[in-house]
């Protein structure tokens, strides 16, 4: 269930572990590699500092590229245009990689009262972008593989009964959407929208969480909200829509925002734009801190 709530966090956890187990096998190479006759002697924390302020800068730039993926998604029209793209991106990463990864390194050089050299920095940086292109690519490729893999297990919410032009035309109170169609390992079934206890925008989707499980479906939460019956679910946030009828109780701090608690124990933030919104549709003002 957790994992299902947070996908992009367990697959950043595994990121991490893969780079740093990595990290560390790299230097017990090196250090093996330096106990060689003939070659140059380290010092025994030289090359903990090389690997791992190589994987630690990977990993700080890590959550930019995802970010940049979710924005800019893979698709087979004007696959060059985005081939390009990601190789000029890739580029980008490389420059933010060696930089962060040189200060790191400058830093536990200068507290063992040596100084740091990268080296000629076309040399370096052209060494340097032959393992970053390479990981970049398979970052990229991990990360919508892993969102396919993903996205099959948890299954996919879809429209039902509803053309793209009515999903992006105004819809009236009558006219209000019930429930969506959620596609599972070739498996299908409906899930009912008032069962739902929260939906959260993200991205170019909308999760809806029904009991602990999350069907993305493809919309916008704008747009979405406008098709659901307002007398359900209220806006508490510029990324949440509440079921009204899964609140346990709000609390809200002197500046105006606050915390909304649900019946199943999850807590939300609630805008101070919302708040008298929430007064009214939820009719508990009394109980406002």
């Amino acid at each position: 269930m957790a994992f299902q709530q947070h996908p992009r966090r367990y697959l950043y956890g595994a990121l991490a572990a893969y780079f740093l187990i990595s990290a560390t096998l790299n230097t017990s190479i090196i250090w093996l590699e330096r106990q060689r006759p003939g070659t140059s002697p380290l010092q025994w924390w030289e090359a903990p500092l090389w690997e791992y302020s190589s994987a630690l800068s990977f990993l700080l730039l890590c959550p930019l590229l995802f970010a940049g993926f979710r924005r800019y998604p893979l698709r087979w029209v004007g696959l060059p245009i985005q081939l390009a793209g990601h190789f000029l991106a890739s580029v980008l990463f490389c420059l933010c990689h060696v930089g962060v990864m040189v200060v790191l390194r400058k830093w536990g050089y200068a507290l063992a009262g040596q100084d740091y050299q990268f080296g000629p920095w076309l040399r370096e940086l052209f060494y340097e972008y032959q393992k970053d292109g390479w990981s970049y690519l398979g970052v990229l490729t991990g990360y919508h593989l892993g969102g396919f893999i993903v996205s099959r297990l948890q299954g996919e919410a879809h429209w039902l009964d509803r053309s793209e032009a009515d999903r992006d035309s105004d819809v009236t109170q009558s006219d209000t959407l019930q429930q969506v169609l959620v596609k599972k390992l070739d498996k299908e079934f409906l899930v009912k929208l008032d069962q739902v206890q929260w939906l959260e925008a993200n991205g170019n989707y909308v999760n809806l969480h029904s009991h602990g499980r999350v069907y993305p479906l493809r919309t916008t939460l704008s747009k979405l909200e406008s098709q659901l019956d307002e007398r359900t679910f209220c806006r508490v946030h510029r990324r949440y829509l509440v079921n009204q009828n899964s609140v346990d109780h709000l609390s809200f701090q002197p500046s105006g925002d606050g915390d909304i608690r649900l019946i199943d124990g999850t807590t939300l933030k609630v805008s101070r734009r919302y708040r008298e919104v929430l007064r009214q549709t939820l009719s508990i003002a009394d109980n406002l801190s």
